[in-house]
């Protein structure tokens, strides 16, 4: 799948919109100011500052900052200030006419996922990668993958081997994101075509008993046997029963792989990590994971 969304040149315009959860000043201006270093104009939404209970605003506040956004023609990218919970209220509400007739690009990664995957059902590319929130805690790796996506760069991540990785070579269109909301969405609307896919998927917080529910969820919805390519990244504080599981999270994963012949990778950057690598989704990738370590290779096949 091509999109036909602008790159980004010094001199575009950045719109920052909050649609989940509240965030502190100090995290949006810091990000600003990075986007305004890098030569963008950048703009903060109304009530992306704002907060209502958990959330940056009402539905409706938030619900019309991201379409003004979506609507704005001189906004040629719209990156989310963070994640939490509140995009799944919004994505169904919003009207994305004028997005497919004047496409551009959405950032983000954990709740945004939600919009990666309406993005990617509506056959165009989306970036998931740093936010706000993350700007000041983020290694130097992360920000410039996420503005060299923005600029329609060719890039590749290159990253040491892990033990529990499973060795091969795949292309496919990389898609994914939070694995939570990827198991929420199955079924629904919003399920993409799974079929030669590299699938990435990251999470944070989880029990390990619950990565083993979505990993059966994703099998049973036949997922890991349409996708080319398995791709894991952070999997940050997990926890486990009282009572342990007996098993690691690469482990239990595994057990749902035994039978597929498909590359997998485990500790790829990316994820709610400091070093949280952007990635295009929707871009014809190549992945390969061999005894020296993994390569993911985002050039424009």
């Amino acid at each position: 799948m091509e999109n036909e969304i602008k790159n980004l040149v010094k001199g575009d315009t950045i719109r920052i919109v909050a649609p989940a959860k509240s965030i502190d000043e100090g995290s949006v201006l810091f990000a600003k100011k990075l986007l305004e270093e890098k030569g963008f104009i950048v703009q903060i939404s109304e009530h992306c500052l704002g907060e209502h209970h958990y959330y940056s605003g009402t539905e409706a506040e938030r619900l019309q900052d991201f379409q003004n956004a979506v609507d704005d023609e001189n906004v040629n990218a719209i990156i989310c200030v963070r994640g939490g919970y509140g995009c799944v209220q919004l994505v169904d509400k919003i009207q994305w006419a004028s997005f497919l007739r004047h496409p551009k690009w959405v950032l983000g990664f954990s709740d945004v996922t939600v919009f990666h995957q309406r993005i990617q059902k509506m056959g165009l590319q989306s970036i998931h990668s740093t936010m706000p929130l993350n700007f000041e805690q983020n290694s130097k790796e992360s920000i410039d993958t996420m503005i060299a996506a923005l600029q329609g760069k060719d890039y590749e991540i290159n990253i040491a081997r892990d033990s529990h990785n499973k060795r091969g070579e795949c292309t496919g269109e990389l898609v994914g994101g939070n694995l939570s909301i990827i198991y929420s969405l199955l079924g629904t609307n919003d399920q993409i075509d799974y079929s030669d896919k590299i699938l990435f998927v990251e999470d944070l917080a989880e029990q390990l008993y619950s990565v083993d529910r979505m990993f059966y969820a994703l099998n049973k919805a036949g997922v890991l046997d349409q996708i080319n390519g398995l791709i894991i990244g952070g999997m940050t504080d997990l926890k486990d029963t009282a009572i342990p599981i007996g098993s690691s999270y690469q482990e239990i994963i595994l057990s749902h792989l035994e039978y597929k012949n498909i590359p997998v990778c485990f500790n790829f950057p990316a994820g709610h990590i400091d070093d949280n690598r952007a990635l295009i989704f929707g871009r014809k990738s190549s992945l390969e994971v061999s005894k020296n370590g993994v390569i993911l290779n985002h050039s424009k096949q």
